[in-house]
């Protein structure tokens, strides 16, 4: 059963929240006051019942800039020339289409594919392209006024208080540009095997679609990775009679393995255990290492609760 809801969640897109409490609070905040910006010009400019479609496009926005600041999709240029752009397209169409079936479909259809190749893909640009066409009669009578109000403020509003907001907090900064890597992760990971320019670039050729992690993102994940794998390595003396351990890897590479026989002696070289592999590959195979060659095979010890074997903390 476990299995099967596992599948679910690994279909429908379902990911393990490691987000704390105070991030997603932060957030929250930083979108109220966001979007309560955003309402006070827009109404200025449009006036109550013609303002919310903007105002939509504005909160998914909203979305990305303060629960994603670090995000590509996030950053200034995307969410200005997103926008921008879209507005303009849609604009467009609502004066040059008169069916108005075919005039949403071409500005959000358009949109999507000026961005790309603009390299400003911000998906709430789409709602701002479709809201210039089907907005109402207000925004119709302003024509590409309404790039300007209250598009362009609203993009310059929320902006501004995305700076200002996320500077408040360390881990937060935006633009992504402006957020600094650990001065004690980059010392530690010097050592570490470095992600090329080419190599993210190499990676993303290779998988055809847009991804939405930056190249710095990415970089301080992989150091993050290679730090808390050095942090957690196991010693000779972790490795005990009865327990189970798992090299830690991914896929059919991963695998399980308990101690059931040891020949102790202070000499390392003549430190042996026996173990059984119990799950992975080769199962149920028997071998014999010294304590420090299963000590550098292992990566953290498992436990068993419930019947469901998990890493121990």
């Amino acid at each position: 059963m476990k299995a099967y809801l596992r599948s679910i969640t690994q279909l429908i897109g379902q990911t393990n929240g490691t987000v704390s409490h105070s991030e997603k609070i932060i957030s929250a905040i930083g979108g109220f006051l966001a979007i309560f910006v955003i309402i006070l010009i827009s109404q200025y400019f449009l006036g109550l019942e013609a303002s919310w479609g903007i105002i939509a496009s504005m909160g998914a926005s909203a979305v990305l800039l303060f629960a994603v600041p670090n995000g590509p999709l996030s950053q200034p240029w995307p969410v200005f020339g997103g926008h921008m752009s879209a507005a303009f397209i849609g604009v467009s169409c609502a004066l040059l289409i008169s069916d108005p079936l075919l005039a949403a479909s071409s500005a959000v259809g358009l949109s999507i594919g000026v961005m790309y190749y603009l390299n400003c893909i911000h998906p709430p640009g789409g709602a701002t392209a479709l809201t210039a066409v089907v907005g109402g009669e207000t925004i119709h009578q302003m024509g590409y006024q309404f790039l300007l109000t209250p598009v362009l403020i609203n993009i310059v509003g929320i902006l501004v208080i995305a700076i200002i907001f996320n500077a408040l907090f360390d881990w937060r900064r935006y633009p992504a540009f402006l957020q600094n890597t650990d001065s004690k992760s980059k010392k530690e990971s010097a050592n570490q095997e470095s992600i090329s320019h080419q190599d993210f670039l190499a990676a993303l050729k290779e998988i055809d679609s847009f991804v939405d992690v930056n190249e710095n993102e990415l970089r301080r994940i992989f150091e993050l990775i290679n730090l808390n794998a050095a942090k957690n390595k196991l010693a000779d003396y972790d490795i005990q009679l009865g327990k189970v351990y798992s090299n830690g890897q991914v896929g059919k590479e991963w695998s399980m393995r308990q101690i059931i026989d040891e020949s102790t002696d202070e000499n390392p070289n003549k430190d042996f255990v026996i173990f059984r592999q119990i799950a992975g590959k080769a199962k149920k195979r028997s071998d014999c290492l010294t304590r420090n060659e299963f000590a550098q095979w292992a990566k953290y010890e498992m436990i068993n609760q419930d019947g469901k074997w998990v890493r121990k903390d």
